[in-house]
């Protein structure tokens, strides 16, 4: 069997801060139950005899939200008790999870350690820049609060990556937040650009992101890990790993660069089922882990759909010298407010960084084949 990929939202959409630009509080609002609170440990039993069932490869599970540290200790101790308790075969399981940062306690970080997970941390720079875009419940700035979070990761010894979401804001200071992100020494960066509401794609938010500010973005933040690739001082941005991957005739580790959606196990905290993090949507649900069988999951009518529809490509794209190393993009870019699939919205600032950087991104390419 190919391996099993699988994306938990213990805690729903629950929340202890306020990002002023959220995606999945958007997707909430736009089904018919915003939040299904924190997944039962009859649930989680459910998901992981299923989960061990069906398996036969290897096993990843990935924790996210809202924010998965809300599920508290007790689920996770619980959740790895049932996870050894069904996998009877030994087969390896690797952990991630994708946290705010704002709260890990102590008890928690050693399990997290104990299991070897590797953390998404959100830091969107500088502490004035993060506090503006990523306040707590009572509008207070975050940013004191995710690195005392850093600290004591790395007290732990649990490896993490820090994930930026690029906004109009961020766009602006994309130098400066490359070189603060360096002077921390953070080793695995992700840059992730701003995602617009459903049905407002075409509408300007005060974090909209402009085709002129993204190529400005990428083309700043890409020369300076050029230079430091070149160095000998490699720091790895996920997004410009990627663009180098398919340079190198290599697949991309990331599935919004793959050209075609595949269905995923987006699992919320009532065992609802979905193919993509992006579309936890009523419309996409495509059955219950705890009663359908994993393989009869991945071939409902709405896992079947979700890809199908994500497979046609613009015309002007097959004949765009960029297609190789873009593949168009995640269809979460490509979308347009009526549902239809079209040009990625950030189009022409990809063209344009192709154009300022593929010289670069080939060079970089050849020295991985050697």
């Amino acid at each position: 069997m190919p391996p099993v990929n699988l994306l938990i939202k213990p805690a729903s959409s629950l929340c202890n801060m306020r990002c002023r630009y959220c995606f999945y509080c958007d997707v909430a609002e736009n089904r018919n139950t915003a939040s299904y609170g924190i997944m039962t440990p009859e649930t989680t039993e459910a998901m992981l005899k299923n989960v061990f069932a069906y398996a036969t490869g290897s096993v990843s599970i990935s924790f996210q939200g809202g924010e998965p540290t809300l599920a508290g200790v007790s689920y996770f101790r619980h959740f790895h008790e049932m996870a050894e308790k069904y996998n009877t075969a030994n087969i390896p399981v690797s952990y991630a999870m994708q946290t705010n940062g704002y709260n890990m306690p102590e008890e928690l970080a050693k399990l997290l350690a104990e299991h070897r997970y590797l953390l998404g941390v959100s830091l969107d720079g500088m502490g004035k820049l993060h506090d503006a875009l990523r306040p707590d419940s009572s509008g207070e700035g975050t940013f004191r609060k995710v690195n005392e979070t850093l600290h004591t990761l790395e007290k732990y010894g649990i490896d993490y990556n820090i994930l930026c979401v690029i906004t109009e804001q961020a766009a602006r200071n994309g130098a400066e937040i490359y070189k603060y992100f360096r002077s921390r020494n953070f080793r695995y960066i992700q840059f992730i650009p701003y995602v617009s509401d459903f049905g407002r794609e075409e509408e300007s938010h005060p974090f909209t992101l402009t085709n002129k500010q993204y190529a400005r973005f990428l083309n700043t933040t890409f020369r300076l890990y050029y230079e430091d690739f070149c160095s000998g001082k490699y720091i790895s941005v996920r997004q410009f790993d990627n663009f180098v991957r398919l340079a190198a005739g290599m697949a991309p580790e990331c599935c919004g660069m793959s050209g075609v959606c595949y269905a995923n196990l987006v699992v919320e905290a009532d065992g609802s089922v979905y193919p993509c993090d992006f579309y936890v949507l009523d419309a996409w649900r495509m059955g219950n882990i705890t009663a359908d069988p994993v393989p009869e999951l991945l071939k409902t009518a709405a896992a079947l759909d979700f890809v199908k529809v994500s497979e046609p490509v613009e015309e002007s794209c097959r004949s765009c010298p960029c297609l190789p190393v873009c593949r168009g993009g995640c269809r979460r870019h490509r979308e347009k407010a009526d549902g239809t699939i079209g040009l990625n919205r950030y189009c022409e600032a990809y063209q344009a960084f192709f154009r300022e950087n593929m010289t670069w991104i080939r060079t970089m390419a050849a020295q991985i084949r050697r």
